[in-house]
């Protein structure tokens, strides 16, 4: 089983998380942040993908057995869906932030037929609300969504209340909370940065 530590261990290794509580980062809603987050990267680093993808797998098997589908979400869900797809030998699509203005209109991607029991795989998980409108789109088609793999999560309570309401569970392989432990453990950040950028997370 792959720990929340290793992952958390992973994102910090290849700076898929940035950390940074003296120069924070803006982020696209003009938040000025000590925390920024890019998953995508790590399709660039063979060997931290390889536990990544295989943990979402295994979470997978674990958590939601009886899944048929795995859906990523549009974009950066897609590439982590179909490797994990290809790990459980199980058929996979995604879901458009919109349907497409021109040919069949779609906004699912790939075969999905009603009543299927699906897993959608998302990157990161902050506010909740656009893995929330990708599990709405699904179920209007009529799959059973049997919920969420995310890879990280920052924990924010608008978001932990979003998938509540949503009646949508959200599996994360690693979170905000091990991060930051991990990252001053490891000298990431000092010991007297750790209280700030919890306080923040808190506050939003």
């Amino acid at each position: 089983m792959y720990s929340e530590q290793l992952i958390a261990e992973q994102l910090l290794k290849i700076k898929a998380v940035y950390l940074s509580p003296k120069v924070p980062f803006t982020w696209a809603s003009g938040i000025k942040s000590p925390i920024y987050t890019d998953n995508r990267i790590i399709l660039s680093y063979p060997e931290s993908r390889e536990i990544i993808e295989s943990a979402i797998a295994e979470t997978v098997r674990r958590e939601y057995p009886e899944c048929e589908v795995l859906m990523g979400t549009s974009t950066a869900g897609i590439p982590h869906a179909a490797i994990a797809a290809t790990k459980l030998a199980m058929p996979m699509g995604y879901v458009r932030a919109k349907a497409k203005d021109h040919g069949r209109g779609n906004q699912i991607e790939g075969r999905l037929e009603k009543g299927q029991k699906v897993v959608v795989v998302e990157d990161l998980i902050s506010t909740g609300g656009s893995c929330i409108d990708v599990v709405n789109v699904l179920r209007e088609a009529g799959a059973e969504v049997l919920g969420i793999v995310s890879i990280y999560t920052y924990g924010l309570r608008k978001g932990i209340d979003r998938l509540a309401e949503a009646k949508v569970r959200n599996v994360s392989l690693t979170n905000f909370d091990v991060l930051i432990k991990v990252a001053a453990d490891q000298h990431y950040i000092e010991e007297d940065e750790v209280e700030e950028i919890i306080n923040f997370r808190n506050n939003l």
